[in-house]
């Protein structure tokens, strides 16, 4: 598996992404058929594993070999959680600030999340969708993109197709960030088993705190926050996480030096900046016409969905 067929599988998602989108529009409009969340995020998934794994099959690769599932201590275990915790305000900042431009997404939603009972939601969100999104995008993507470069470039490509994969600006702006963060924890451990366990944790706070945040507020939930939430308030927000988040990432950095030593993967995190100018004739066959369609087709598709809205009816 190279970066060349890397390439084909992420513009046969984006391809899969409209038809099915394309489909649902059509029923919607012919029949006033509605998908419920539980069907969409199953589908969601489904879109990225089908074309992922299709692509592994026919390139008659080893899946675990290639998604490097490798054993890590128990210990560095208990230390992922530490460093997961330590990176969420760099994350909440970087979504608040995307706020200022765009709406939050996993606000607009969760009104439909809610009504679906806590242990599905958990299940399809904290667990299912971060192993499937890691197997695809840290194992299979950003393993087949450092065959043909260095890790560094692997790393930006993998996050960058990851953040596309959302297919918004709110979720695209953190989600870069996070595929930068577990590939860094990918290197520390020798393991694809830490970005699961990161995104595990990650994406479980977020609906444990959905659910805890319906159950205590009075009305109108977290959209009905959202609506009260101003420009200023928004603004003073940013100015507080900012420090929080400033500090937090300097302690996580720590974290993850401190669990690159546990698993004696300290070289091969230093790998990761230092190899960033290093010369490698075949990285720059990493960016191909497939992929570039892939791109533009992603960000035409987020910009839609701003513009429309917008439009008069």
């Amino acid at each position: 598996m190279n970066s060349k067929k890397i390439n084909w599988i992420f513009l046969a998602i984006i391809l899969m992404h409209f038809a099915v989108v394309a489909v649902i529009t059509l029923l919607a409009w012919r029949y006033a058929f509605i998908l419920d969340i539980v069907p969409n995020f199953l589908m969601s998934q489904s879109i990225i594993l089908v074309p992922a794994l299709f692509g592994v099959l026919i390139s008659k690769e080893n899946l675990i070999g290639l998604a490097g599932f490798h054993k890590i201590k128990i210990s560095t275990v208990f230390k992922i959680f530490l460093f997961t915790f330590l990176s969420m305000p760099l994350t909440s900042l970087v979504n608040m600030i995307s706020m200022l431009f765009v709406d939050n997404t996993v606000v607009a939603i969760s009104g439909d999340v809610l009504e679906v009972p806590f242990l599905i939601m958990l299940f399809i969100i904290g667990i299912f969708g971060p192993f499937s999104e890691e197997l695809v995008f840290r194992g299979i993507v950003y393993h087949g993109y450092k065959k043909t470069g260095t890790a560094f470039c692997a790393m930006i490509m993998s996050a960058l197709l990851f953040a596309l994969m959302h297919m918004n600006f709110n979720q695209a702006a953190y989600a870069f960030v996070i595929g930068l963060i577990v590939v860094m924890l990918v290197e520390a451990t020798g393991s694809l088993w830490s970005s699961v366990i990161f995104h595990m944790v990650f994406n479980s706070q977020q609906v444990c705190l959905m659910y805890l945040y319906d159950g205590m507020s009075p009305g109108g939930g977290l959209e009905g926050a959202e609506e009260m939430l101003t420009t200023d308030m928004l603004l003073l927000a940013i100015s507080a996480w900012l420090l929080l988040a400033a500090v937090s990432t300097a302690l996580a950095a720590c974290v993850l030096a401190w669990i690159a030593k546990g698993e004696r993967r300290e070289d091969a995190l230093r790998a990761v900046w230092k190899d960033r100018k290093k010369e490698n004739a075949r990285q720059n066959r990493m960016v191909t016409i497939p992929l570039l369609v892939a791109i533009v087709l992603a960000l035409s598709y987020m910009s839609l969905e701003i513009i429309l809205p917008l439009l008069p009816a």
